[in-house]
């Protein structure tokens, strides 16, 4: 059996699932009413059932986000709205609280939120022991770390392949809830880490003045799709239920592109998770939708510097360089790619990231909405490309199409039109009327196969029209188009009604947690997630951050993104030209909210703690 691969697009709303799907999404998540981790990306059960029907339509799925943490007086709230979504078709709920296991629920497939902090193959193997039927993993593993978690579980696997980073451990950032009581874990990050930060060393002296010292670049995985597929993911996730329409579709349908090639090119063993093909009238390219430059992340290891510090902001395409400065504008290396409308980014003669909006371009000279005092040999950057964004908004820009088969005969009373589509769902409608025969056989089959294939705005493209008749009948290009529709309608229902969702009962079990004693980053915050530690051998169990918080002291983010590494100051890896150490302990300071800067070599992590927190600062290796 040939394994089934997908690519799962982000839907802020019906309109851009809709838009994902047709773009080639073989499925996608989106959050309900509640209990999403993204507050601002929110969908009614109404409008979620919709998705559901055009998901299914394609053989997609769709996705629903539940995976905040839960207060106790939200349990029974939250078991309501999973039996809702079951109700109206979601193939599966993504979680992050383990409280969801404990409670009586239909038989919904149930996957492991990347929030849930799945970095190894103990825990994960525990989490699908449990009846996990997917694990979303963690973004920091390397290709080594997949492929061991798959050898050593089976379950399901999905990772993110691009989009937008978090810098800390999924699940494990309190920055938010410490500087501002907004929880992460309850979908409402302040997103602290994209703030700029001063530097400061151990003996008081400011290393950077003012850089967004946390935020880094975009994640780019779309090159290792065959090294990925090899070491066990299933499923490839775009980042993104806030991002425009834009960056969904054109994200989706490059990806589309990427993974056709290689399913392509090995037929026997993968096959695309969903059905239809996707007709584009414009080339994805990833960098002309929004993206702060990108990274692999630590899919190969560490290697390269990943910081995003001149700006959180989108970097975009990279056009070219500053070539020479007129009065009244500017003439940039392949100018010919920008357009009237254009955004422009670039890094200002003060160091600071800044931009400007293309009024007219004449000739060769880019006239822009206001000058920036710019050196030449900047390196200049599209942040908003308006004519693909044009392009991309409009609605028929990706449409996607169900191949299907229509045998066209004749019955004793009328004329009878069978369907049969790719997935070898079949439909066949007989109408009724006269039968005459034609006057004029000239072109008569081939205008009957014409009007047949005319499938228009259906989801569905006609591949082969057969017509076998006893003799040359007449009929109405009307009557034609009436069966066609009828059938094609009827057909569309079809594939709804047979749509096969897998149904897994969740069932209660004992096998034991790799530990017995939780801290606070297992996020405990209810009775029925401790009740659920409890009954699988776990002892000690500490309340999540948000109820047991202690101002000013605590450990709020841990992370493999590394500020030492970023200024070529790792003694592991740059110790040959790092030069002096640094004093430390490092600091950041974003006005009066300060961070102390713990590194850990061994595990190569590094820690960020509150101001007065109290920690020792280990000696680094030889």
């Amino acid at each position: 059996m040939r394994k089934k691969i997908e690519i799962l697009a982000p839907a802020k709303n019906l309109y851009q699932g809709m838009a994902a799907i047709n773009a080639g999404a073989d499925a996608v998540y989106m959050g309900a009413h509640m209990f999403g981790a993204r507050t601002n990306a929110t969908n009614s059960i109404e409008d979620i059932a919709e998705m559901v029907r055009y998901a299914h339509l394609f053989k997609a799925k769709v996705l629903v986000t539940v995976n905040t943490i839960l207060y106790e007086n939200e349990l029974e709230p939250c078991r309501q709205l999973i039996w809702d979504l079951y109700n109206v078709g979601v193939d599966a709920i993504i979680v992050q609280d383990m409280a969801i296991l404990e409670m009586d629920l239909p038989p919904i497939a149930i996957h492991a939120s990347t929030q849930a902090n799945n970095r190894d193959a103990a825990h994960v193997k525990f989490l699908a022991d449990a009846g996990m039927k997917r694990v979303v993993l963690a973004r920091e593993l390397n290709i080594d770390q997949i492929r061991e978690i798959h050898e050593a579980t089976g379950v399901e696997l999905e990772f993110f392949v691009t989009g937008a980073l978090c810098v800390s451990f999924s699940g494990n950032c309190y920055m938010s809830v410490a500087n501002g009581e907004r929880s992460a874990n309850r979908g409402s990050c302040a997103q602290n880490c994209r703030l700029p930060y001063r530097l400061i060393d151990g003996k008081g002296e400011t290393l950077i003045e003012s850089s967004h010292l946390l935020s880094i670049k975009d994640l780019d995985l779309s090159d290792e799709l065959p090294k990925l597929i090899n070491a066990g993911i299933s499923s490839f996730k775009i980042e993104g239920r806030l991002k425009d329409i834009v960056y969904v579709k054109n994200n989706t349908s490059y990806l589309r592109k990427r993974l056709d090639a290689f399913l392509e090119a090995h037929p026997d063993k993968y096959e695309k998770a969903s059905s239809g093909r996707t007709f584009f009238n414009y080339e994805p390219e990833l960098d002309r939708s929004f993206n702060r430059g990108y990274t692999d992340y630590f899919l190969n290891h560490r290697r390269e510097k990943i910081g995003s510090w001149e700006s959180p902001k989108s970097k975009g395409q990279y056009i070219g360089k500053l070539l020479e400065i007129k009065a009244n504008g500017y003439r940039i290396e392949n100018a010919e790619l920008l357009n009237n409308g254009d955004g422009l980014y670039f890094i200002n003669n003060e160091g600071i990231a800044d931009g400007a909006l293309v009024n007219i371009i004449i000739n060769d000279l880019v006239v822009p909405n206001e000058m920036k005092a710019l050196e030449l040999g900047t390196e200049i950057y599209r942040n908003l490309d308006a004519e693909f964004n044009r392009m991309i908004e409009n609605e028929n820009s990706a449409v996607r199409k169900i191949s299907v088969n229509m045998q066209f005969s004749e019955t004793d009373s009328g004329f009878r039109l069978q369907v049969t589509d790719e997935d070898g769902h079949t439909c066949t409608v007989q109408q009724e009327m006269p039968k005459e025969p034609a006057k004029n056989a000239d072109g008569l089959l081939d205008n009957i196969k014409k009007n047949l294939a005319k499938t228009g705005n259906t989801p569905f493209i006609a591949e082969e029209v057969e017509i076998a008749f006893s003799q040359d009948w007449f009929l109405p290009n009307s009557k034609v188009n009436e069966i066609r529709r009828m059938a094609l309608e009827q057909l569309a229902e079809v594939r709804v009604k047979e749509y096969h969702r897998e149904e897994i009962p969740i069932v209660k079990t004992e096998h034991p947690y790799p530990v017995k004693s939780l801290d606070y980053t297992f996020n405990v915050s209810n009775s029925m997630a401790r009740a659920f530690y409890h009954r699988h051998g776990v002892t000690d169990i500490e309340k999540a951050f948000e109820l047991q918080w202690d101002p000013g002291k605590s450990r709020v983010m841990v992370t493999k993104y590394c500020v030492k590494y970023e200024l070529g100051k790792c003694p592991r890896y740059q110790r040959e030209t790092m030069g002096t150490k640094l004093a430390e302990p490092l600091t950041l300071k974003h006005g009066e909210v300060e961070y102390k800067l713990k590194f850990n070599c061994k595990p190569c992590e590094m820690e960020i703690w509150e101001k007065d927190a109290e920690f020792v600062i280990e000696e680094e290796e030889d």
